[in-house]
């Protein structure tokens, strides 16, 4: 199990924000000192100019140097682009991870599946997942699915993939909630599956089970997952029922396909999150 973080990155943070650096100087200290998975430490690579611009334009990537709220949950912090670059950064060091056979989880934030083309929101400014799965298509991966269980909808890594030739979304997540989008399948290629706040956790773990069906269906070469963990029943932010078990089938189920899986931490915003990883991450090493 390869795990990409930097040890800067919990080093920007607002009062009171929930996307608080806690989440992973937590969940690091967990990974370090438990015996169950064999862990090997990678540092964010660079994030190519190139990468960043097939998913976002130069105006937003210029923008986020600039010392200016996006909005409330989105605030401008010192150095946030450079935070923001090395989170990218890390995706596509997962990315290349995953395509050498490598299971690997990039623990990372800011998190990005709420990042538009132009617009940073959500917590989120550069879209990680959307960036590393057009680089792998810019370069002969035929196929990327991307499997985004984070409670809320990826509204970001949506608008950028829709009908993009080679790629597939697929995103679970609870409606009426943020960012209020995903009440229905968009273009050819985005599939979504909303859930009512308190949706019983059997009825939850069987729409997770019909996308990854669907998925299997669109027979990926490649699957990058936006993982986040806000559907835990004890989240602060959404009111979902699932646990521990769940996420740990959910690693189980990507480590069965058969194919290079990269998972990029999203959201997750409970004092479970270091145990709700860990079950993820076992699950993906088959364990």
């Amino acid at each position: 199990m390869r795990i990409i973080t930097d040890e800067h990155c919990p080093g920007y943070s607002h009062p009171g924000h929930p996307e608080r650096p806690e989440r992973i100087r937590t969940t690091l200290e967990k990974l370090r000192h438990q015996t169950s998975l064999p862990i090997s430490w990678s540092q964010p690579g660079p994030a190519d100019e190139a990468a960043i611009l097939r998913a976002h334009s130069a105006e937003h990537v210029a923008r986020l140097a600039q010392p200016r709220d996006s909005d409330d949950d989105t605030p401008f912090f010192p150095k946030i682009s450079d935070y923001a670059r090395a989170s990218a950064g890390a995706s596509l060091t997962a990315l290349r991870a995953a395509l050498s056979g490598e299971t690997v989880f990039s623990l990372m934030r800011p998190p990005g599946h709420h990042a538009m083309r132009q617009r940073a929101m959500g917590f989120c400014y550069l879209n990680n997942i959307a960036i590393a799965t057009l680089e792998a298509l810019a370069n002969g991966t035929k196929r990327v699915a991307v499997y985004d269980f984070d409670v809320h909808h990826g509204n970001g890594t949506e608008a950028i993939l829709q009908n993009k030739p080679g790629a597939a979304f697929f995103s679970i997540h609870q409606f009426p909630c943020y960012p209020g989008t995903g009440t229905r399948n968009v273009g050819d290629n985005c599939f979504n599956y909303p859930l009512l706040p308190q949706t019983p956790r059997t009825e939850y773990r069987h729409v997770l089970e019909s996308a990854f069906e669907h998925l299997q269906a669109f027979k990926p070469d490649l699957v990058g997952v936006s993982a986040g963990f806000d559907a835990s029943a004890r989240d602060p932010l959404a009111q979902q029922k699932l646990e521990m078990e769940d996420f740990y089938w959910l690693g189980l189920s990507f480590h069965k396909l058969g194919v290079p899986v990269f998972s990029l931490l999203e959201g997750g915003y409970s004092l479970d999150l270091p145990d709700l990883i860990l079950a993820y991450l076992t699950g993906l090493e088959g364990k």
